[in-house]
């Protein structure tokens, strides 16, 4: 199912063939140099299954995305929901990850703002978060992009205290922006 497109991109339902470009994508240090770790592929079967749970849980996730031009799966950009330990969770979160071939051509920024609108006006989200590691500028600035404010920084809890990726940037857009 397509839940959404813009211009460019088609953000769609997870399909079997996206698990190898997927493992590709999060096995790639450079992809996760914000994050703990690289994915192995059991690791990212695992998550590919919980994106897919989620959606039919709740009825919304991290979307598959793809460039129409070339269908070609690129990564992912949508939603879930947040539930680890903090003051603002349990929320819902936006979020991106996409192949370094799909950088610099603002199909993040694409992609996240559709959804948000996606997420006020047929899901009706009230709030939308979204936080990374503060050393994480690029998706920073994607969040500032879609219209998001900055509220604070805190440290992840499930990021060990001592990693320079624990410090967090909190960002947050509500319906009426």
């Amino acid at each position: 199912m397509i839940y959404l497109e813009t211009a460019r991109l088609r953000l769609r339902d997870w399909e079997e063939a996206d698990l190898a470009p997927f493992a590709e994508m999060n096995a790639d240090e450079e992809v996760m140099r914000y994050f703990p770790k690289t994915l192995s592929a059991d690791e990212t079967k695992v998550f590919y299954n919980n994106i897919v749970s989620e959606f039919a849980e709740r009825g919304f996730g991290l979307y598959a995305v793809e460039v129409k031009e070339t269908s070609r799966f690129i990564g992912f950009i949508g939603f879930h929901l947040a539930t680890f330990e903090s003051d603002f969770t349990p929320c819902i979160e936006i979020g991106w990850r996409l192949k370094k071939e799909a950088w610099g051509k603002g199909y993040a920024t694409e992609g996240a703002a559709a959804c948000l609108d996606y997420g006020f006006n047929r899901l009706g989200f009230s709030d939308v978060y979204s936080f990374t590691a503060d050393v994480n500028k690029p998706s920073s600035q994607v969040m500032v992009k879609i219209g998001m404010n900055f509220i604070k920084h805190f440290n992840h809890p499930r990021v060990e205290a001592g990693s320079p990726l624990c410090k967090h940037v909190l960002y947050r857009i509500s319906v009426s922006r």
